[in-house]
């Protein structure tokens, strides 16, 4: 009975002891697993090397100043720390946008600031009506600057009104600034009417006559000796001449613009280059009373896509070659757009007596709805009954019409290539072209002088007057000088 008592004892007692060696074990499985993790925290209580984790940087602290990315930056100080552009309100720097009161002063700081720092917006505030007088605003700049319109931007309200000692050329001059972006959902007002309605204007004088006396009238915009330059989303609207003017520039984007004057208000060409190279004009629609998109001399590789013309004169190349002057035009690509209620379709327009070249133009994909001279090419090109036949011309040739199709104004026939009797037009191409009648039945035959090229397909109205092949005296290209 003792023996059985001690074995059981005995018993109970290993029975515990494994119990409890067991227990002990899990407990130290337990806290070396904890003693990782204290690693990781940067506790150096030992531990494997190999299983050390990377150290993770904590989140930098948050700026003294309190401010966040989204945040504007306060534009009386051009350096302070902030992720996003640093933003000049014409407003901060004493404009007052009520329509009336000259603004240039604070425009002219603005601009000032803002181009002293990369990447800043001058910004012109929606709910402003901000009067200027002409104004130049000169670069270098530093990069990235915008230039950014959300109100309404006017010039005086007509010549009474413009200072004397203004330049009447321009409104707006953008000079040499390169990588400029001039955007926004506001409104340019260019107040014109008065300047259309002065006596010197084509038919503006009595009885629809035209009196001699000064006529200088401001482009609304003019950028000159700049390059990389963007214009977009802007409404630009009843200019006194030109709307938008390049001059001397080097790589523009313009894309998105709403361009508007009456069909009546003269010389207000909706986008004007020359002597400008590298454009790129997408989705844009121009009504006015002229030239919808004009192309002058010294312009090459300009890509025109996706505009919308009309009321205008269509889309012209020229006029080049005045005044016996040298011109040079080349690779001109104009796609995919619709000109509607136009005098002229697709126009090249030169001046008895120049010299130069216009070479490499293609005109694919046009919708034509109730257009005078859809197709033309005018070498005679004159102002008046005064000019003389001469014997020198702007050299035309490699111009590709495809796809050409829509309705022509029965007043003129829909193809007109009146080529100079010297200098015979060449290589021009046609194929897919179906012009028909707006009203009546009767197709116009389209006439032809001194032209020559090829017709893929056949055409209409049948272009017979179309000589084959190459004239027999071809002038040197490498003479025009181009």
């Amino acid at each position: 009975m003792g023996i059985s008592r001690i074995n059981l004892t005995l018993y109970i007692l290993i029975t515990l002891s494994v119990l409890f060696t067991g227990t002990t074990f899990a407990r130290t499985h337990y806290h070396k697993k904890q003693n990782r993790n204290h690693n990781q925290k940067g506790n150096n209580n030992g531990g494997e090397r190999g299983l050390e984790t990377p150290t993770i940087d904590p989140p930098p602290p948050s700026p003294d100043n309190g401010t966040v990315p989204s945040d504007p930056a306060d534009p009386t100080n051009p350096t302070e720390p902030n992720s996003g552009p640093c933003v000049y309100d014409v407003r901060s720097y004493g404009a007052v946008g009520d329509g009336s009161t000259d603004d240039k002063e604070a425009f002219q700081s603005a601009w000032k600031a803002a181009c002293a720092v990369e990447s800043a917006v001058l910004l012109v505030p929606s709910d402003g009506n901000f009067m200027i007088t002409a104004t130049t605003f000169s670069g270098p700049c530093q990069p990235g600057l915008v230039f950014q319109i959300d109100g309404v931007l006017q010039p005086p309200g007509g010549p009474d009104c413009w200072p004397e000692t203004d330049s009447k050329q321009q409104w707006l001059l953008f000079n040499q600034v390169e990588g400029l972006t001039v955007k926004g959902s506001g409104t340019i007002e260019g107040n014109g009417e008065d300047w259309w309605n002065l006596p010197c204007k084509p038919h503006k004088g009595p009885h629809g006559s035209t009196l001699p006396g000064p006529c200088d009238s401001p482009a609304l915009l003019r950028f000159f000796l700049s390059c990389n330059l963007t214009l977009k989303d802007l409404r630009i609207e009843n200019s006194p001449k030109f709307h938008v003017k390049f001059d001397n520039c080097e790589g523009v984007h313009i894309e998105g613009l709403s361009i508007n004057s009456p069909a009546l208000s003269p010389n207000t060409d909706g986008i004007h280059i020359e002597n400008t190279k590298s454009v790129g004009i997408y989705n844009s629609k121009i009504s006015n009373g002229d030239d919808c998109i004009s192309i002058g001399t010294g312009c090459s590789d300009v890509d025109i896509e996706n505009v919308t013309c009309g009321p205008s004169h269509g889309i012209s190349i020229g006029s080049l070659g005045v005044h016996n002057s040298q011109a040079c035009v080349a690779n001109i690509t104009v796609r995919n757009t619709v000109i509607r209620h136009s005098d002229n379709g697709l126009r090249i327009k030169t001046w008895q007596g120049g010299t130069g070249s216009v070479t490499g133009l293609t005109f694919d994909t046009i919708y034509m709805e109730e257009v005078r001279n859809c197709i033309i090419i005018d070498q005679y090109y004159c102002l008046s009954k005064s000019c003389m036949n001469q014997s020198t011309a702007v050299y035309v040739s490699d111009v590709v019409y495809n796809n050409i199709r829509g309705t022509y104004d029965v007043r003129s026939p829909p193809i007109h290539f009146a080529c100079s009797d010297s200098m015979p037009c060449t290589n021009i191409t046609m194929s897919e072209v179906e012009l028909l009648p707006f009203e009546g039945e009767l197709v116009d035959d389209p006439f032809c002088w001194n032209a020559y090229g090829a017709q893929q397909t056949l055409t209409i109205p049948p272009i017979t007057c179309l000589q084959d092949g190459e004239p027999e005296t071809v002038v040197e290209r490498a003479s025009f000088g181009c």
